[in-house]
């Protein structure tokens, strides 16, 4: 039986990789958005960076290991067999809650997640071990579990989220008032001073958060310890002279601070949360050692602090380079820094990524009229001194979502928050500060305009909220394994393991297609608007023509599975149309913001492209509906009917998409021939059903979707024939003939 635990020691290992590769896709939002959201570097530079911070916290990680060992739970209470158990419990419940969270595109902390999968399977694994042994009562369950730790954490959690908030706005908000968006001129001026100030916040950070373990004790952290605000002070003016002489020299200093606080932000996160990965791996392994595999072996080994990095070195230095390696290959790190990009974007227009709420229009509408009562009450030169410091202009012209003002109000803020708590011993979470900063920062920059605000605060929720899930759900989780486990023993261990290995494996490293080619879409629409837009008429024409065509014959047969999956389809190319119709203005901003004619011709060819969409989803839904509901099928008079007007649509079709494939219009007249006979045809159509409908020999459902089939037909085909007289015009006004392969097969 001793060999099984060889088994869970390596699967811990395993487990340890893949908690470190989710982990920091989850947890790269904190040192990266700053610099990725201000464009301060090319990424691969700020990934370098990022990569020698990660490394530099790794190597000098203490490699604490005391919350996996006896932080949430009292180890001399519980056997190796049943710690082991628990330790696979939580790495598996810790892997598949954070991989949901990077699914999602949220960022979360992964030292919740520890924490309450530690107690979920801590209190399953005591509540099996009391209902087993009658000489236990249910009452001493509070002997073996340690609750103060996860108090902690849920206290840190309000407090970093008001806390950070709060401090992100009131800095920014001072920050844009002395620079505003045109600071060039100011940061000649103020620029070594207030980046030395910034560059001291942050070296304070990352002398008390990213090295505190290994400078505790020394004689320079006590002297500075009792020296504090001589230091600071000291080290701002070092730093603003530096940074004075660098700007002498026509340095951007913002893109030095910027870059430096993304180091230490880094260093700071491969040194203190570390544990959160290796942890429990190292504190399995550390048992393992110690009993020697005796099942029996109460673990009073754990109880005893850790031993710190000297034993360990190896495997923290592996931790650091597979940490570097995850962040240069994971793809759902981009995801989750798009949440907060997305949210803190001065760009209000276009898509957002979250909807509305009544919750967050309530909050508008009362910030809306706060604004209006101190808009009554400011003298005029008050407010219009304001009102133009916050005057938004593109002075860097790098289509970054935000500034590097902004950029460094973010770093610095998060570094002096976490910095003070640490010192104070207050149970901040890295996440939370960043991410509520940022928040913070885009409200008081005015990036939550009219436009985008409902928007944006129901983002925030869904972001808080998850945080407070994140907690519920690792509890619940790794409960469930930690009973499972206790349960099934060695076979559900190997259930277990079978199904997370698929998991990570599916949802990490097998290609989304339809999410990478809807990246690739964007790329290209940039790249070359007029091609792109002439690929995704003929492609979304002929995709109409298909479900249009199958959504008939469907609808003949009663195919409700069928019906169900082309109403699906026809949603997600509306929503597709949707999105690309509302990023216009993002769009002709980043490409030809000159050229009136192309941008007309794209505003229209959106336009026409929502409408023709909309009318297939108003097609297919109510279709789909129809037989879902066990309504009577159409009858052979009305299936007959629209068969042969199908046949029409998919001949005008067919002949639109030639015309836009070849950019030969010399049949435009026969197709709209063409299709004024179609539209006398669906008015006649009409006609005689609703006489049908009069004499009752109509189904009224039956009826009403035929007549709701015809006006929605009539809609997609006029809306084709808007399309293609667009082109044309585009065409004859520019002079300009596109070539490319024809499409249409």
């Amino acid at each position: 039986m001793e060999e099984i635990y060889y088994v869970m020691v390596a699967i811990l290992a395993l487990l340890a990789v893949s908690g470190l590769y989710v982990g920091v896709t989850n947890d790269a939002v904190n040192f990266l958005n700053s610099a990725l959201g201000s464009k301060a570097a090319s990424f691969k530079t700020i990934l370098i960076v990022a990569s020698i911070g990660i490394i530099i916290g790794a190597v000098t990680s203490s490699g604490m290991m005391d919350v996996a060992r006896h932080g949430m739970f009292h180890p001399e209470l519980f056997t190796f067999k049943e710690v082991m158990l628990l330790y696979v419990g939580v790495m598996f419940a810790n892997v598949i809650l954070l991989d949901l969270y990077n699914s999602l595109g949220l960022p979360t902390s992964t030292t919740v997640s520890l924490i309450f999968c530690l107690l979920g399977s801590a209190v399953a694994v005591s509540l099996f071990k009391i209902a087993t042994d009658d000489a236990i009562s249910f009452s001493q369950l509070g002997d073996y579990i340690n609750t103060a730790k996860a108090m902690g954490i849920v206290s840190g959690i309000l407090l970093s989220v008001v806390l950070a908030f709060t401090m992100g706005t009131l800095v920014m908000w001072i920050s844009r008032l002395i620079f505003s968006f045109r600071y060039m001129t100011m940061l000649r001026r103020l620029g070594a001073v207030w980046c030395g100030m910034s560059l001291t916040s942050i070296l304070y950070f990352a002398l008390f958060k990213g090295l505190k373990s290994q400078l505790a004790g020394t004689l320079f952290v006590e002297w500075v310890n009792e020296h504090l605000l001589l230091t600071l002070v000291a080290t701002w003016v070092v730093c603003s002279l530096v940074l004075f002489f660098l700007q002498l020299f026509r340095v951007n200093i913002l893109r030095i601070t910027i870059l430096a606080g993304t180091f230490s932000l880094a260093l700071a996160f491969a040194g203190n949360d570390l544990v959160n990965f290796i942890g429990v791996p190292i504190a399995g392994l550390e048992a393992f050692t110690v009993s020697q595999g005796n099942e029996n072996m109460l673990m009073e080994a754990l109880a005893q602090p850790s031993s710190g990095a000297s034993n360990n070195i190896i495997y923290i230095v592996i931790s650091g380079v597979i940490m570097v390696i995850t962040l240069w290959t994971s793809r759902k790190a981009m995801n989750v820094s798009q949440t907060e990009l997305s949210l803190s974007s001065a760009d209000g227009g276009g898509e957002q990524q979250f909807s509305s709420s009544l919750f967050s229009r309530a909050v508008v509408r009362a910030a809306v009229n706060t604004s209006h009562f101190f808009d009554k009450i400011t003298p005029a030169p008050v407010k219009n001194f304001v009102s133009k410091r916050f005057e938004w202009a593109d002075i860097e012209h790098s289509g970054a979502p935000y500034d590097m003002i902004r950029s460094t109000v973010n770093l610095t803020t998060a570094s002096l928050l976490i910095a003070f708590g640490t010192s104070l011993k207050l149970p901040l979470s890295t996440t939370y500060v960043c991410f509520m900063v940022a928040m913070g920062s885009s409200l008081a920059d005015k990036a939550w305009g009219r436009e985008s605000a409902v928007y944006r605060i129901t983002g925030v929720i869904t972001v808080v909220m998850g945080w407070f899930v994140t907690g519920f759900g690792g509890f619940i989780i790794a409960f469930a394994l930690g009973l499972l486990l206790m349960w099934g023993d060695v076979w559900a261990f190997g259930a277990i393991t079978i199904l997370c290995v698929y998991m990570f494996i599916h949802s990490n490293f097998i290609p989304k297609k339809k999410k990478d080619e809807k990246k690739k879409s964007d790329a290209v629409v940039r790249e070359n608007l007029v091609d792109n837009t002439m690929t995704a008429v003929s492609e979304t024409i002929k995709s109409s023509t298909r479900i249009y065509n199958r959504t008939i014959v469907a609808l003949m047969k009663e195919n409700r599975k069928a019906l169900k999956e082309l109403s699906a389809e026809a949603s997600e190319m509306y929503e597709e149309n949707r999105r690309l119709k509302y990023s216009i203005a993002t769009t002709l901003r980043t490409t030809y913001s000159n050229d009136l004619n192309l941008s007309l011709y794209y505003v229209q060819i959106l336009d026409y492209l929502n409408e023709m969409t909309k009318s297939l989803v108003h097609i297919t839904r109510p279709s789909y509906e129809h037989i879902d509901n066990n309504h009577t099928g159409l009858s052979h008079l009305q299936s007959d009917e629209l068969m042969s007007i199908n046949a029409d649509v998919n001949e005008i079709y067919s002949r639109i998409i030639y015309m836009f494939t070849s950019n030969d219009f010399s049949t435009i007249d026969e197709v709209l021939i063409m299709r004024d006979k179609l539209f006398e045809r669906l008015a006649q159509a009409t006609k005689d059903e609703l006489a049908r409908i009069t004499a009752g020999e109509s189904n009224s459902r039956a009826g009403m979707l035929f007549l709701g089939i015809i006006s929605e037909t009539k809609t997609m085909v006029l809306q084709s024939r808007n399309l293609i007289k667009s082109r044309r015009y585009f065409i004859e006004q520019e002079g300009k003939v596109i070539r490319q392969s024809r499409i249409y097969e």
